[in-house]
C-alpha cells in the first residue's frame, strides 16, 4: 500500500475481511518441522533474483576473461554481483517513507515483548506490499503505515466507513484486508497449517479521535499508539499466545514466502 499518498476519491465497495485467529500450538509445532534444504531453496521466491544476478555476473566475468585473463574475469564477476546488490538495496531504501520509518522505530521497541518484524514484504503474484509484517505473542499482523494531510479531519461513520476530510478511504481498508488475506494464504501454504493475519493501519498526520477502531475488519489507529496497540493485543490474547518457537517458525516461513519488496 502506498503510504504517503493524498486523499483519493471514493473507491469500490468493501470486500469481506479475513477472519483473525491465531494458530494453535499443534499447528505451529508442525510449522517448525525440518524441511529439505533443496526444497526450501527451490521454493524461495528470491530465487529468480539470485539467478538473474548470477547470470549477469557470469556474463561480465566471461567477457572480461576472454580479453584480460581469468583473474580479471573473476574480479569483474564479483564487482557486478556486488554492484547489483547495492543498487537494489538503495532502490528499496528510497521507497521507505517517513511514516514507515516512524513505525519501524516503535516496533523495534517491542522486541523485548517477543515481537519480530519483517518490513516491506512483497506478496508474490501481486503488486501488493505489506509495510510491516508483525509476528508476536498475539499472532500475526499486516500493518500499513499511512501519512495523511493533517489539515483534513479523520472520522468514521456508523456504516463502518473511514473518511479523511470529504474523501472516503474505503479503498484503503479494502487494500489492507486484501493484503492480509493474501499473506495468510502464502503463510498457510508455507507452513502447511492455517495461519491468520490481522490487518491494521497506523495513520500519521491528522489527529485520530479514537484509540482503536475496527472498520470493515481492519484495526485503525494513530501512529503514536503502535506500541500500545500491540501491548493491548498481547493482553487480549491471554491463554492463546504464541511461544518463542512458534513465533520463530512463522517468521522463518514468512521470510521465505514473502520476499523483500523492490
Amino acid at each position: 500500500m502506498d503510504a504517503e499518498t493524498r486523499p483519493e476519491p471514493n473507491g469500490t465497495g468493501p470486500t469481506a475481511p479475513a477472519e483473525a485467529s491465531t494458530p494453535g500450538p499443534g499447528e505451529a509445532a508442525r510449522a517448525t518441522g525440518p524441511r529439505p534444504a533443496l526444497g526450501a531453496l527451490a521454493g524461495d521466491p528470491r530465487l529468480p533474483l539470485w539467478i538473474g544476478r548470477a547470470v549477469m555476473a557470469a556474463a561480465a566475468g566471461i567477457a572480461v576473461m576472454v580479453w584480460h585473463g581469468w583473474r580479471l574475469g573473476v574480479t569483474a564477476a564479483a564487482f557486478v554481483a556486488i554492484a547489483d546488490t547495492i543498487c537494489r538495496s538503495k532502490i528499496a531504501a528510497v521507497h521507505v517513507t517517513t511514516a514507515q520509518r516512524r513505525t519501524r522505530r516503535r516496533l523495534f521497541l517491542l522486541r523485548p515483548a517477543g515481537y519480530v518484524v519483517l518490513n516491506r514484504r512483497a506478496i508474490p503474484g501481486s503488486d501488493s506490499v505489506i509495510d510491516h509484517l508483525v509476528i508476536g505473542p498475539a499472532g500475526v499482523f499486516a500493518l500499513d503505515s499511512e501519512r495523511w494531510d493533517r489539515r483534513l479531519p479523520v472520522r468514521q461513520v456508523p456504516a463502518g466507513l473511514l473518511y479523511h476530510g470529504p474523501f472516503s478511504q474505503e479503498h484503503r481498508l479494502d487494500d489492507a484486508a486484501r493484503e492480509s488475506a493474501q499473506a495468510a494464504d502464502h503463510l498457510s501454504q508455507a507452513l502447511d497449517a492455517e495461519i491468520s493475519v490481522r490487518p491494521a493501519v497506523a495513520i500519521y498526520g491528522p489527529r485520530i479521535p479514537w484509540a482503536v477502531a475496527s472498520l470493515d475488519g481492519v484495526d485503525v489507529f494513530g501512529g503514536r499508539r503502535v506500541r500500545r496497540y500491540f501491548r493491548r493485543q498481547t493482553k487480549a490474547s491471554r491463554g492463546a499466545r504464541l511461544d518463542a518457537g512458534q513465533i520463530e517458525g512463522i517468521r522463518a516461513a514468512a521470510a521465505r514466502a514473502l520476499p523483500p519488496a523492490r
